[in-house]
């Protein structure tokens, strides 16, 4: 790997590289993915030694169309293909059955692979170019906050990987929903940028599976289900929506909320990221807010919670775990 990091803009450059076996992380409509080619077992395995990550957290491989997601796995279900036809391009993973295509490094070993095709223009032309699929987790430590700009990238991995492909900040700010096709019907098991509503709107009800923390050293169903994840450095307490929020006595405390919630004084710096009635313009604020909070020098970070509906879930479940951690209790 390169001693630093190359930020650039040249996607035929990012392609090549990975074609080369090299890691380029590259942005999404989501968050920064941290991309090598998913069929090359020595690059994947790089992006388990760059993030840190646990060889039993499987990763999602992303593809330019629906036509060469197709290509990756032994069959897809109805309404799999209805949900690929209505939300393809978009914040959408589907865990099929995998062809032996795709190293068993992508998928931990497990018989199913999540695929997806991004809603992001610099996405598809590394995709195209590159004429491979790519595997990608976000592109930051393993199991810290998300990246959404280039910057928290080089940030979080500046010197553990070859390039990073600059495409501005994503517009959707939370990971894709994940939907399992590996059983008899259909089971979410990761809430994200496509609300859960939408997608039973498209196939009707399906069962949503929990988090055991039992389970934290199996192999996991998908990215995104451990029960801690999404972590800041310092700890994280929540707060419900209605409450008002005050200060730890005696702490530097700071402040993630929304337009409508009420807090007392004495935070040392609050970020509202937006209102309840945009819940979308919530989540693109989301990880930078709460990133930014993190590196502000704080003791601690209190975060009212979302209304529970739509993107609201998918914000929830992300504090909920970023929460979980085994730093003491405060406040």
């Amino acid at each position: 790997m390169s001693v630093s990091s190359i930020l650039t803009k040249d996607v035929s450059f990012a392609a090549e590289l990975i074609r080369q076996g090299l890691l380029v992380a590259f942005p999404t409509e989501t968050v920064y993915g941290l991309g090598a080619d998913a069929t090359n077992s020595a690059a994947v395995a790089g992006i388990f030694e760059a993030k840190r990550r646990p060889a039993f957290d499987p990763l999602i491989v992303h593809l330019p169309n629906s036509a060469a997601a197709a290509q990756l796995v032994l069959e897809f279900p109805p309404a799999a293909g209805l949900l690929a036809e209505r939300f393809w391009p978009g914040p959408l993973t589907l865990v099929l059955p995998k062809k032996p295509l795709i190293s068993d490094l992508v998928t931990a070993g497990l018989p199913g692979v999540g695929i997806r095709v991004p809603c992001h223009p610099v996405a598809l032309r590394l995709l195209n170019e590159a004429a491979c699929p790519i595997a990608a987790p976000s592109a930051n430590p393993f199991g810290k906050i998300s990246p959404t700009t280039a910057q928290h990238v080089v940030d979080g991995l500046g010197g553990r990987i070859d390039a990073v492909l600059d495409g501005g900040p994503c517009s959707v700010g939370l990971e894709s929903t994940v939907v399992s096709f590996m059983h008899d019907a259909p089971l979410l098991l990761r809430h994200g940028g496509l609300p859960l509503e939408m997608i039973e709107d498209a196939i009707g009800p399906i069962h949503v599976a929990t988090s055991n923390p039992a389970n934290d050293d199996a192999a996991q169903s998908s990215p995104g289900m451990l029960s801690r994840h999404y972590a800041p450095g310092i700890p994280l307490r929540l707060r419900a929506i209605t409450e008002n929020a005050v200060p730890c006595h005696g702490l530097r405390c700071g402040l993630l909320t929304v337009d409508e919630a009420r807090c007392g004084d004495g935070f040392v710096r609050v970020h509202s990221v937006g209102s309840t009635s945009d819940l979308r313009t919530c989540a693109a604020n989301f990880f930078a807010s709460l990133r930014s909070l993190d590196s502000a020098g704080l003791d601690v970070i209190i975060a009212h919670r979302f209304p529970d509906h739509g993107l609201g879930v998918a914000l929830n479940d992300r504090l909920e775990r970023a929460s979980r951690n085994d730093l003491p209790t405060i406040g």
